[in-house]
């Protein structure tokens, strides 16, 4: 422990120096969504990198570039890859916000910035973690691979063919992300997986415009009630997904993933109490940890078609658009399921078009991984507690190009507090998550140095 803690003593005597580094790189908008600065942000990094202690190389994709940095000091020792995004989300509506989200803000021991806590402060405090290892040893314990790409915020469209282009350049021993909010409690959690995603667009056609509804009412097709009627084909008032083949792939938790969802502090009537709401989805049965962990959803995202300005006007509309998402759990692939509600809409309505959007497969990794004790106790020292053990995290991270295309283990360990607000207005993160982060990177760093 007199290693770490020499590494913990240099990371509290340059708390002001490194808040200030983390500054100049929120100031630098890299919004994917709309191509600004995303490229400007990519080229400071390659001096960030150098300035951190790494080799840095940057390429080109068919999207934004993609940063590898790599420092491999210890022959025989694990290489851990870790991954962050350097792209943010649009900042609207800009009213919302109550100081400039480009311009970090410290209020009631929050920093207040666009990307501070979705990803830029939670990887910088990892590069952070491996400057100090190198400033207070002049080596790290372990080799290190950085990995930071500009187009998370869309969808990684590009990462899957880099890593499979780069496979042997990028292979290292486990991955590791830090991204997304710690637990609803506040405990910090180790992540051994991601639930996936897949989506669809279905659009109705009806006459060739508009029509009046007590002219044609009744004589011309609704698109509108096509799509609620199939819809409703999909998913019972039970909360069962009815597509055919749709839970072939879903299995029961292992014993261990039982034991660790079980241990979950969730407070169910806080939640409810937080979002507004009397009731959760149905089934009402099922515990939230498994909600977010074992099964998959299907949500419509938005219903669209006709008229729905102030006052009425009494109209059939002529298209309807519905737009929907499905969260996928391990053993489950986006295209196996894009088939079968393909299939399910050729079955019930087969006028609907059938559009994929497509998505991300999800990923997991077991957790009597050999590396989740060292990263377990990485945590402990670093900041006195024990981490929760989550299965899998209900949102999606390209974490599956780990697991599935280099084959390694990989894990989620977020530094960012649970109100964090990312992709909202004033989007922020705790100072003392920041710090903590940055201490127990360095403590990932020196148990990993010890396997």
């Amino acid at each position: 422990m007199d290693r770490i803690n020499q590494v913990f003593s240099h990371i509290d005597n340059h708390r002001d120096e490194f808040l200030a580094r983390l500054f100049e790189y929120l100031r630098q908008p890299s919004i994917s969504a709309l191509g600004l600065g995303v490229r400007e942000t990519a080229q400071d990094l390659v001096s960030l990198f150098g300035r951190v202690g790494l080799t840095c190389e940057i390429h080109e994709t068919a999207g934004w570039p993609i940063l590898v940095g790599r420092r491999l000091d210890e022959p025989g020792a694990p290489t851990v890859l870790f991954y962050g995004h350097y792209d943010v989300q649009p900042p609207d509506p800009l009213e919302e916000w109550v100081s400039p989200p480009f311009e970090p803000t410290i209020r009631n021991g929050r920093i207040y910035a666009r990307g501070v806590g979705d990803n830029k402060g939670q990887h910088f405090a990892n590069l952070l973690a491996i400057e100090s290892m190198i400033a207070c040893d002049g080596q790290l314990p372990c080799n290190v691979i950085v990995l930071l790409e500009g187009e998370e915020e869309v969808g990684s469209p590009h990462i899957a063919d880099f890593i499979r282009g780069h496979r042997t350049q990028l292979q290292a021993d486990l991955a590791i992300t830090s991204d997304g909010p710690v637990h609803e409690s506040g405990r910090s959690c180790i992540l051994f997986g991601v639930r996936g995603v897949a989506s669809f667009e279905l659009r109705a056609q009806g006459a060739k415009s508009d029509l009046h509804s007590g002219n044609w009412g009744g004589v011309a097709p609704n698109p509108l009630w096509t799509l609620v009627h199939l819809l409703s084909t999909m998913k019972s008032k039970d909360g069962e997904i009815t597509i055919d083949g749709f839970h072939d792939d879903v299995h029961p938790a292992t014993s261990r993933e039982r034991m660790a969802l079980n241990g979950l502090p969730y407070d169910e009537e806080k939640i409810k109490s937080d979002l507004g709401i009397h009731s959760f989805d149905a089934p009402t049965h099922r515990p939230i940890a498994d909600r977010l962990s074992l099964w998959p959803t299907l949500t419509i995202n938005g219903l669209h078609g006709g008229y729905s300005g102030p006052g009425s006007k009494t109209v059939i509309p002529h298209q309807a658009i519905a737009k929907c998402d499905i969260r996928l759990v391990s053993d489950q692939s986006r295209d196996d399921v894009l088939s079968k509600v393909e299939a399910h809409v050729r079955s019930h309505a087969p006028d609907v078009e059938f559009i994929s959007m497509g998505g991300m497969e999800p990923s997991k990794t077991p957790l009597d991984s050999p590396y989740a004790q060292p990263l377990r106790q990485a945590i402990i020292d670093a900041q006195g507690q024990d981490p929760l053990l989550v299965p899998a995290l209900g949102g999606t991270l390209p974490d599956y190009v780990f697991t599935q295309i280099l084959q390694i283990p990989s894990f989620v360990i977020p530094y960012a507090n649970a109100d964090e607000a990312n992709h909202a207005p004033n989007e922020n993160l705790e100072l003392k998550r920041f710090f903590a982060g940055i201490k127990t990177g360095a403590a990932i760093l020196s148990q990993l140095g010890d396997v």
